[in-house]
C-alpha cells in the first residue's frame, strides 16, 4: 500500500535548519516511563504529555508508535544516507514505526455509526417489549380509575363543551351550540364522542 501522505521529516532536511532542530519535547515522569515502555519521545505533541494520538490538528505525536528494536535502529541508520537506496517496504516499516496510520486511514469512516444505531435499536426493542409485557400482564389485572369509564369520559367531554374551553382552535370551536352538534358532520371527533342529541335519540329508540 502506497503511503500517499507522509508525516516524516528527513534528518538531512533538519540539519540544514538549526532552529528547527531545537524542538520542544514532552515532559515525562517516572510513572509515565513505565507506561510508554521503550518508545522514543520525539516531540511536544498536542498537550506536552507523552501520548500517541492520530489527529489532523496535531499530526506529530510526542512519542513514536512502536518501541525501538534493532531492526528499526538499522533502518534509521540507513535512512540517514540516500533514500533511493531504501526499498518501498523499508520506507513503510520506518513510517509504521513512528505512526500507526496514514492521513487517509485515520480520516476515513470508521463505521462506528453502525454500532450506535444497533445499540439504539436494541434498547428500543427492549423498551417496546417491556411496555407490551406490562400492558398484557400487569395493567389488565389493575382496576382503572372511574374517570376511565365511558360515562365519566362522556361527562368530562360535555363539561369541556359547556365551559367552551379553547374556543379558537379547540373542541369548542368545532361545536355548534345552537344545534348542540358538530359543525362539520365529518368531524373525526363525532364518531368517538356521543352528543347529547344522539343520546336522546338512543333513549327514545330503547323506549
Amino acid at each position: 500500500m502506497a503511503l500517499s501522505t507522509c508525516r516524516r521529516v528527513p534528518a538531512t532536511f533538519l540539519s540544514k535548519f538549526p532552529l528547527i532542530t531545537s524542538i520542544k519535547v514532552a515532559r515525562i515522569s517516572d510513572y509515565e516511563k513505565t507506561l510508554i515502555g521503550k518508545r522514543e519521545i520525539v516531540g511536544y505533541g498536542f498537550n506536552g504529555q507523552p501520548s500517541y494520538v492520530d489527529t489532523t490538528m496535531f499530526p506529530f505525536p510526542s512519542i513514536r508508535w512502536k518501541e525501538t528494536t534493532p531492526e528499526i535502529l538499522a533502518l534509521r541508520e540507513k535512512e540517514k544516507g540516500d533514500w533511493k537506496q531504501l526499498t518501498c517496504e523499508e520506507k513503510k516499516a520506518l513510517y509504521r514505526a513512528s505512526f500507526r496510520q496514514t492521513f487517509p486511514e485515520f480520516k476515513s469512516n470508521t463505521g462506528e455509526w453502525k454500532s450506535i444505531i444497533g445499540s439504539i435499536c436494541i434498547l428500543m426493542s427492549c423498551g417496546i417489549g417491556l411496555f407490551y409485557l406490562i400492558q398484557q400482564f400487569v395493567l389488565c389485572q389493575v382496576d382503572l380509575p372511574e374517570s376511565f369509564s365511558e360515562e365519566n369520559r362522556a361527562a368530562q367531554f360535555r363539561r369541556i363543551l359547556d365551559l367552551q374551553m379553547n374556543p379558537v382552535e379547540g373542541l369548542a370551536s368545532r361545536w355548534d351550540y345552537e344545534k348542540d352538534d358538530w359543525k362539520n358532520p365529518n368531524d373525526p371527533w363525532r364518531s368517538k364522542k356521543k352528543t347529547k342529541k344522539a343520546k336522546e335519540e338512543e333513549e327514545e329508540e330503547e323506549d
